[in-house]
């Protein structure tokens, strides 16, 4: 009885559509990407008002007076040649990222630097700065106050404390879109996926998937892109809306990831090692310095000298046998190991070394 009911709960489940643990199978939209389907970075330059005495100086900030005398004359104010020392404005670099599909009356959010020498945006109120694309099109307009998150104070005496970056900033739902990036996926036959770890063998685990529900629709062009048909009157978008959550097993190449700052070493499941035989030994040399005061005798005409004595020793670990590694069949057995040995991590990195030398480590090492 028990055993039934064990069965109609793995039968339920898979049903269900949840994924047993052992199966370790990710949806194919979190290891592809549809391309042309992407966010473009926008950028523009414009003017913050309203600080406290915390913006730009005018006599360090040339680019500073010249855009706050092109904004007033086209105000109808005139103030070219008048001394004018304001430190209440501060010229920046406006930054955002233009989402894909966003359409003219969207709002996104912003980012704010400070371009000279301000001392903090905050209270501070971005004027209409227009957003450009790397095709320089205007995509959208950005104008609000400004958000820094940052507190900053400094004394007559100089003496100043800040925490965070005032200098920089975000506006929530500060630009307006005002042109689409035109990428048209309804009038589109075929699209292309992108896998985010090339892989000949995910690729074609990508196809199969997607053949085994929609025969004849994908195709494996090489290890990074598997070309989509949307089967019959299905559109495009709900084509690719079926496909994303499909399960796929991924395969990943052998690899050994070595951060030697940190002493970090990461292996993946495919790495396997050749049966080996490691000895490993620390040998320390330490060297004391024991100064010794020379006093000469009484009534003579020595003089008193200091002379240097120094404590040389060698110490080396002892019982550090040979002890095989490898010849498993898992990347536990080649962790139990390299953990027998009793070193550290960094140590290990130079095992690992000596022994991807010695032809016995069949992964790649990648050093960052």
């Amino acid at each position: 009885m028990q055993k039934l009911l064990a069965s109609l709960l793995i039968a339920s489940a898979a049903a269900a559509g949840f994924a047993l643990p052992a199966q370790a199978q990710s949806r194919i939209k979190d290891i592809a990407a549809v391309e042309g389907v992407r966010s473009n970075q926008l950028v523009g330059y414009g003017l913050v008002v309203g600080l406290a005495g915390t913006g730009d100086s005018l006599r360090n900030c040339p680019f500073t007076r010249q855009s706050l005398e092109g904004m007033t004359e086209r105000l109808g104010v005139n103030i070219r040649g008048a001394n004018s020392n304001s430190k209440n404005l501060a010229a920046i670099m406006v930054t955002a990222e233009l989402p894909p599909f966003a359409t003219p009356g969207a709002r996104i959010d912003v980012s704010v630097s400070s371009m000279c020498d301000a001392k903090s945006l905050l209270g501070g109120t971005l004027l209409v700065t227009s957003l450009q694309g790397a095709d320089g099109e205007v995509y959208a307009v950005a104008q609000g106050s400004i958000q820094t998150g940052a507190v900053s104070g400094s004394g007559a005496s100089g003496s100043s404390v800040s925490r965070g970056v005032p200098t920089a900033g975000r506006i929530a739902s500060g630009a307006t879109v005002e042109r689409e990036t035109g990428f048209q996926m309804a009038n589109m036959n075929e699209v292309r996926l992108t896998l985010r770890n090339p892989d000949f063998t995910t690729a074609q685990r990508v196809a199969a998937a997607i053949n085994a529900s929609y025969p004849g629709t994908a195709l494996a062009e090489n290890g990074t892109v598997v070309a989509l048909r949307a089967p019959g009157q299905m559109g495009m978008a709900g084509f690719i809306s079926q496909v994303e959550n499909l399960p796929i097993t991924v395969d990943s190449p052998a690899k050994v990831i070595i951060d030697e700052v940190n002493g970090v070493i990461v292996m993946g499941d495919a790495v396997r090692v050749s049966t080996v035989a490691i000895a490993q030994g620390n040998l320390t040399i330490s060297v004391q310095e024991n100064p010794q005061v020379s006093q000469p005798e009484a009534f003579s005409r020595g003089q008193t000298v200091v002379t240097p004595q120094s404590d040389v020793s060698v110490e080396e670990d002892l019982g550090r046998e040979m002890r095989i590694v490898g010849g498993g069949t898992s990347l536990a057995t080649l962790v139990n190991g390299l953990n027998a040995l009793g070193v550290s991590p960094r140590d290990m990195i130079s095992i690992l070394q000596a022994i991807k030398a010695a032809g016995a480590l069949q992964a790649d090492i990648e050093v960052m």
